[in-house]
């Protein structure tokens, strides 16, 4: 598949960087008959995509310029034929601090972005290439972020992210009590500017480590890896793993293993 398929990645400009984590693009060139599955596990992020030809993905029926909130749990999308997306993963936060949409209206939802973001008709062109669609993203990203003061939110959502890579922070309070904001206030913060709730943020993080632990090629006892990620349930760790991944836990290591 790796013949079939490119994907790449870039910084984004440093005027675009107090927003936008990256800009990456994915290609493909397939021959008839072949589909390649994309499978992506969700971060608490809203993406700006130029996308065109084959691709199927829930919300979005076609090519064109679109802009995705988060997705509660993994989605695939399945590629055929040749086609291209390139797009900017924003910081968590980063869209709705420049847009002022709330991220809650978006989430689980793709819209065209033709109306929500001013300039965003010219991107429909752009070379399927993240190093050769970075300045004109980027640009675009600069241009809505001209003129705007200081956003406390927005500060207070990445004092937030912070304290979610401590491993230690694996409940809700925890979380607040790091922040020094009522569990309400945090849930307030977040749906606005991320648009899911502390809750699910804290379960992605460990999740996540979890993923990343079997990657490195755990081969402990599953519970062991349960309770070390928080979860005192181990068939709960399982329903909210195969929630977000897609697969069982024993599933995706046997399959990691295989790999």
């Amino acid at each position: 598949m790796a013949r079939h398929v490119a994907f790449d990645e870039t910084a984004p400009t440093a005027g675009a960087a107090p927003w936008v984590e990256r800009v990456w693009s994915v290609t493909w060139d397939l021959p008839e008959g072949v589909e390649h599955v994309n499978s992506i596990v969700p971060h608490p992020s809203v993406s700006l995509t130029v996308e065109r030809g084959e691709v199927d993905r829930d919300g979005a029926p076609g090519p064109g310029v679109w802009v995705t909130g988060v997705t509660t749990r993994r989605f695939d999308a399945v590629c055929r034929g040749r086609g291209g997306v390139v797009g900017v993963k924003f910081h968590p936060g980063g869209f709705s601090a420049l847009t002022g949409i709330p991220a809650a209206e978006l989430t689980d939802r793709s819209r065209l972005a033709d109306g929500l973001v001013p300039g965003s008709a010219s991107l429909a062109d752009l070379p399927l290439d993240a190093g050769a669609a970075c300045p004109a993203l980027c640009t675009l990203v600069e241009d809505l972020a001209r003129g705007r003061g200081p956003d406390l939110g927005y500060a207070q959502v990445g004092l937030v992210v912070q304290h979610l890579q401590d491993p230690s922070v694996t409940r809700v309070d925890d979380l607040a009590d790091r922040c020094g904001l009522s569990v309400r206030s945090l849930q307030r913060l977040l749906r606005q500017y991320v648009g899911v709730g502390p809750k699910w943020m804290v379960a992605r993080r460990r999740l996540h480590d979890a993923v990343a632990t079997i990657d490195s090629g755990y081969d402990g006892s599953l519970a062991d890896l349960a309770a070390a990620a928080g979860w005192y349930d181990q068939n709960q760790f399982a329903r909210d793993f195969t929630a977000l991944v897609g697969t069982t836990p024993s599933a995706y290591r046997d399959r990691a293993t295989a790999d």
